[in-house]
């Protein structure tokens, strides 16, 4: 009878010991299963900061907005236009600064300056984001500086107070950015 029932408890144990076996290669196959169906995640340490650009690292990329560029860092507008927004801004090309009379420029970009340097600067920037179907002539924007500018829309061509013309219009991440051939100078106060 002890060798009975030794047997039937060898036997039991084995056929328990058989079935944690299946049990454990069951779930082995379906981890191995998840694991196949899983895309397979980025490496870590990936970015993308060159696909999406801001409007100052537009700006920083193009040979023909150096001196907005100066104006922007002597202002300290930098960290202000790399911001979320969204902005639209009428960015004045070096061809522009240089229209402006003789040593204008170099007196804006003196210390004891700073403040009118923005004030301009700040005319050239709108909050919000004003798509080229989305200007109308006649119509007026409100400007970072409390101001306001008036758009001239005719033959699909777009000025800016009259006088500066839209050469080309660049979208970033934070806004959209209009390429002027003038630098807008607020009215005086």
């Amino acid at each position: 009878m002890k060798i009975l029932s030794l047997s039937a408890a060898v036997c039991l144990l084995s056929l328990i010991c058989s079935c944690n076996a299946e049990d454990n290669s069951k779930k082995e196959t379906a981890t191995a299963t998840v694991e196949a169906q899983s895309p397979p995640s980025a490496p870590s340490g990936v970015s993308d900061d060159v696909s999406q650009k801001d409007v100052v690292q537009v700006a920083l990329g193009s040979k023909d907005h150096t001196t907005l560029v100066d104006a922007l860092k002597q202002a300290d507008l930098v960290d202000v236009l790399k911001k979320s927004g969204p902005f639209t801004v009428f960015a004045p090309t070096n061809a522009a600064f240089d229209k402006l009379p003789k040593g204008t420029v170099e007196d804006l970009m003196k210390p004891e300056n700073k403040e009118k340097l923005a004030d301009i600067l700040q005319y050239h920037v709108s909050v919000g984001i004003y798509k080229e179907d989305m200007l109308q002539d006649g119509q007026v924007l409100g400007q970072v500086n409390s101001q306001s500018v008036k758009i001239t829309k005719a033959d699909g061509k777009i000025k800016i107070n009259g006088s500066a013309n839209v050469l080309t219009v660049i979208p970033a991440s934070n806004g959209l950015i209009y390429v002027v051939d003038e630098v807008l100078l607020p009215p005086k106060k």
